[in-house]
C-alpha cells in the first residue's frame, strides 16, 4: 500500500508559523534576561574591585607610615632600648681588600 502524501493547508501553515515565532520570541527573550542578570553580576565585581582597590591603597599608607622612622624610633628605643648614637660613638671600619677576584 502506497502512503499518501498530504499537503499543507493555510491553517497548518499559519499553525506551524506561529510556532515558530514563539520559540524564537522565547529564546531572544531568555537571552536578554541572560545578559541582565550578567550585567548585574559584573557591576557587583567591579564595585566589589574598586572596594578591594581602595582598602589597598589604605592598607599600603599605614604600612608606609607604620614603617616611617618617626614612629619606628621610640619603638625601638621604649622596646629594644636603642637609641641614635652620637658622633662621638661612631666608629668607621676600614674595608680589607677583596682576595682571589
Amino acid at each position: 500500500m502506497a502512503k499518501r502524501r498530504v499537503a499543507l493547508r493555510g491553517r497548518s501553515l499559519v499553525a506551524l508559523g506561529l510556532l515558530g515565532f514563539v520559540l524564537i520570541a522565547t529564546g531572544v527573550i531568555w537571552r536578554r534576561a541572560a545578559g541582565i542578570s550578567q550585567a548585574a553580576d559584573l557591576r557587583a565585581l567591579e564595585q566589589q574591585a574598586v572596594q578591594l582597590e581602595a582598602q589597598q591603597a589604605r592598607l599600603e599608607n599605614e604600612i608606609r607610615e607604620a614603617s616611617s622612622r618617626s614612629t619606628l624610633a621610640p619603638v625601638a628605643e621604649r622596646r629594644l632600648g636603642m637609641r641614635v648614637p652620637s658622633d662621638t660613638q661612631v666608629v668607621i671600619l676600614p674595608r680589607s681588600p677583596r682576595s682571589g677576584t
